[in-house]
């Protein structure tokens, strides 16, 4: 009965992290790129009180007995699905439609990633996130250019004063991983690469590599799908109760052995 009570409280514990992760894709329902966390769960060590395979005379015990000692949170994946688009008309908001993310440069120099393109001009004309996080390549638009159009392929045009024809200022370039699901989750829509998620693949929007097509004027909504997660809450709401009651019946079974008399 110790066990049942460890083992039990080891599944609340799970739960309540796994409805921490539900509540936190449910608050970011609405949040521009935003990318749905699932808490994948581990069974923990198991105590063998027969080894299988083990000898015992005259036979060998073919499935042994073994105890498992419940669950623990194992890992938080990123799920990389798709996205909707929705048009806002904003020459600076962008799109990826398919795979890839936008690189930022951060404050201390280090580089980071996103599927948010709601983008903007600094003081110096420089495309940069609403954080102010150049976009790398760094692009800078001249503060008398008109029209600036970007292109499904990454290409920042703009028509000068003088000129007919418009100026190419730039070229937007994006970057894949083979293990996107194990990039980190920074906040502020910002991603990071680790060990797991690899080293990032560049390439231009909607080239050889496989990278997905830029929509100007277009921002993607998170991937978050409401319904699954109140679905997904109601099953850690029962999952938690069934622990909580083993965690009763084994205090009822302990009382039961204390109320003994001889």
């Amino acid at each position: 009965m110790i066990r049942a009570l460890y083992t039990a409280a080891s599944g609340m514990s799970a739960q309540q992290m796994n409805l921490d992760t539900i509540a936190n894709n449910l608050a970011n329902s609405s949040t521009t790129g935003f990318r749905q966390l699932r808490l994948e769960f581990q069974d923990m060590v198991y105590q063998n009180l027969v080894t299988p395979g083990a000898a015992q005379s005259p036979t060998t015990i073919q499935a042994g007995l073994q105890i498992g000692l419940g669950t623990r949170p194992a890992a938080t994946e990123v799920i990389m699905t798709q996205g909707e688009l929705n048009q806002t008309s904003n020459p600076l908001d962008v799109a990826i439609e398919g795979p890839g993310f936008f690189q930022v440069q951060r404050p201390d120099g280090t580089i980071a990633y996103t599927r948010a393109g709601q983008f903007q001009l600094n003081n110096q004309g420089t495309i940069t996130t609403l954080d102010g996080d150049p976009l790398i390549p760094n692009i800078t638009v001249p503060p008398n250019a008109t029209a600036v159009t970007i292109t499904q392929y990454g290409v920042v045009n703009a028509t000068l004063p003088g000129q007919q024809n418009p100026s190419q200022l730039g070229q937007i370039q994006l970057a894949t991983f083979p293990n996107p699901g194990g990039l980190e989750s920074l906040g502020s829509n910002l991603l990071q690469a680790t060990l797991s998620s690899g080293d990032p693949l560049l390439g231009n929007p909607g080239g050889p590599e496989g990278l997905g097509t830029l929509q100007q004027g277009y921002l993607e909504n998170s991937n978050v799908d409401v319904v699954t997660e109140f679905v997904q809450m109601v099953l850690a709401q029962r999952a938690y109760e069934s622990n909580s009651k083993v965690i009763k019946a084994a205090d009822d079974m302990y009382g039961q052995v204390n109320n003994m008399t001889h």
